[in-house]
């Protein structure tokens, strides 16, 4: 009898031991899936007030503050300060971007990163010198696409330099070969590498 009464013991505690396991399986594919869905979240980075009190003209480029994100990649742009870029509203709010080439993507495709299909008109665009450090008008920059300098998404993210003679001899020492801001714009818009990943609400 006590023999039968032992058997049942262990057959009901090899069962809870089993439910255990389950429910601790259970419990990490959960985590797993939850891991994965803020891996999917989409970050919709803050235009940065313009600040009366700095003393700078509207369109005058700004210092990258350490919390601005990319509303393109969501990074922090100003982690990688020889490739952070700029984009300038009426309003005096500014966007902050990692590289050009995040720049670029959001002036192709405006209405699906922004989170409002119809913002603020642009009122200027910056880009920095990669040779000098400094900002240059966007519209005025060089830039040099193929190059072997790699960019914060570890790849070509098109540096940018303040005249055409300092991109020829970027291009000439890294390779790669140098582009306007149309023909920059229109490589990008060609290539799809403007396409989102994701579509922000309207």
């Amino acid at each position: 009898m006590l023999a039968g009464l032992g058997v049942g013991l262990s057959a009901v505690a090899g069962a809870a031991l089993l439910r255990q396991q389950n429910l601790q399986e259970a419990d990490a594919r959960r985590a797993a899936a939850a891991l994965a869905a803020l891996q999917d979240v989409c970050i919709v980075a803050p235009t940065t007030p313009y600040d009366a009190a700095s003393g700078l003209p509207v369109a005058a480029p700004r210092v990258v503050p350490p919390e601005a994100r990319c509303p393109v990649c969501g990074m922090f742009p100003a982690r990688f300060p020889l490739w952070a870029a700029q984009l300038i509203y009426d309003t005096g709010d500014v966007h902050f971007f990692d590289s050009p080439l995040s720049l670029f993507k959001y002036l192709n495709a405006r209405a699906l990163h922004a989170q409002e299909r119809f913002g603020p008109r642009v009122l200027a665009a910056y880009v920095t010198d990669t040779a000098g450090g400094g900002w240059t008008a966007a519209q005025d920059a060089a830039y040099v696409a193929g190059s072997s300098l790699l960019g914060p998404m570890r790849n070509g993210n098109f540096p940018a330099f303040s005249t055409p003679g300092a991109a020829e001899r970027f291009a000439q020492q890294r390779g790669g070969r140098r582009l306007n801001a149309r023909a920059l714009a229109d490589h990008v818009r060609a290539t799809g590498i403007h396409t989102p990943v994701h579509m922000h609400p309207a």
